[in-house]
């Protein structure tokens, strides 16, 4: 087993274990999170995951990671999420090949990508969102140490637009039930 496979194995038990301690069972949240990642990598609910949805990026690994930590505050916020989606689906769409540059490519060798980034490590220090600048240095940390080929591997995965993807309809949801709820003034 290479270093890439089993980083994919322990992330997909981790996040398993984190959608686990979603679950709305209250003080027991932490502890069937834990129970979550055990049974994930005993069962072979982790392999699967690993299957169906390749390596995971370490942006939703550290997530995870929070997540059954503990930290409660959304890290993944809905706006967040929203812009997530809005350059996934630009970045996707390129990388597909529907334009002239195949943004995927660049993260063979990514001088330019990390160009790029560096304004955005500059704009997250600035608004002093100190958790998303760890969370980018453990991506370029886990890149540099080789456990990813490409950078993007590292910052993105399609589980992770997946997660935004049901953050933002979560966040309709419970709009459009605040608003049936809400008495109707005459």
């Amino acid at each position: 087993m290479n270093l890439l496979a089993a980083y994919g194995l322990l992330a997909h038990g981790l996040i398993f274990g984190a959608l686990v301690s979603r679950l709305p069972i209250g003080f027991l949240q932490a502890r069937a999170g834990l129970a979550g990642t055990a049974l994930a990598l005993v069962v072979g609910i982790a392999p699967a995951m690993h299957a169906f949805f390749g390596t995971p990026s370490a942006t939703l690994l550290a997530l995870a990671i929070l997540q059954l930590a503990g930290y409660r505050h959304s890290t993944l916020s809905p706006a967040g999420a929203g812009a997530l989606l809005l350059f996934a689906s630009l970045y996707f769409t390129a990388a597909l090949g529907w334009g002239p540059l195949d943004p995927y490519g660049l993260g063979f060798q990514p001088w330019a990508l990390l160009g790029g980034l560096l304004p955005v490590g500059l704009a997250l220090w600035w608004r002093r969102l100190h958790l998303w600048l760890g969370i980018l240095s453990i991506d370029l940390l886990l890149y540099a140490a080789g456990v990813f080929d490409n950078l993007w591997d590292a910052l993105l995965d399609p589980l992770l637009i997946l997660l935004a993807g049901v953050i933002l309809l979560r966040q309709q949801i419970l709009r459009a039930l605040a608003k049936r709820a809400r008495p109707r003034q005459t």
